[in-house]
């Protein structure tokens, strides 16, 4: 399983770089399901001056559009940059079965760092979720960004 999630966060990792070569916070997300894409995503905030465009939102938008369905079940969700609050209600709210995360953010994480809204049990439904992979590379590809920025 770890081959096969390194696998996809690799490809959220080609839209984190879209992103940063978009101007963007390079944050990349890809949903899949049965074996294939149905959703990408990459930060577009400042491109669509919309502050929930988001990777992961992004991801699950065109996601629900290819199923056809809002409800993603059997879709896993690779992010580069563990979520937002916003990020982590959408992976509830869109039923989505696992998330599997890079880099820790432990200033706005809500899938681990600052609290777990996917695995919160008061809530209807809950969310498998992987940390951790290829976190050196989703984590460096951040840094670089921001020290570019303040450099």
């Amino acid at each position: 399983m770890l081959a096969e999630h390194g696998r996809w966060m690799e490809v959220a990792l080609e839209e984190a770089r879209a992103a940063l070569a978009g101007g963007e916070v390079p944050v990349g997300a890809v949903a899949v399901r049965g074996g294939g894409i149905v959703g990408r995503g990459r930060n577009r905030t400042e491109e669509l001056q919309d502050p929930t465009a988001h990777a992961e939102m992004l991801a699950i938008r065109e996601a629900a559009a290819a199923l056809g369905s809002w409800r993603l079940i059997g879709v896993s969700l690779y992010v580069t940059l563990e979520p937002c609050a916003m990020c982590a209600g959408a992976c509830v709210l869109g039923r989505i079965d696992r998330l599997v995360y890079g880099a820790a953010d432990p200033k706005a994480g809500m899938c681990g760092s600052l609290a777990s809204i996917p695995t919160d049990p008061r809530l209807n439904h809950r969310v498998e979720i992987f940390s951790g992979i290829l976190a050196a590379d989703c984590g460096a590809l951040l840094k670089d960004f921001f020290r570019a920025r303040r450099g």
